[in-house]
């Protein structure tokens, strides 16, 4: 998946500071971190065609 476009969001510290410690635990960037998160939603919706 080419990354072409990017999107800004505010958080809480306290939502950052734990979607920082899970993206570590995962040895993933914050913004790789969310970028799973946010496909893997897709794709159990069906938005989004399953990667094979």
């Amino acid at each position: 998946m080419v990354r072409a476009t990017s999107i800004g969001i505010r958080l809480s510290e306290e939502v950052k500071a734990a979607l920082d410690k899970a993206a570590r635990a995962d040895r993933r960037t914050i913004s790789a971190y969310v970028e799973l998160l946010i496909v893997a939603d897709l794709e159990a919706k069906g938005l989004l065609p399953k990667a094979e």
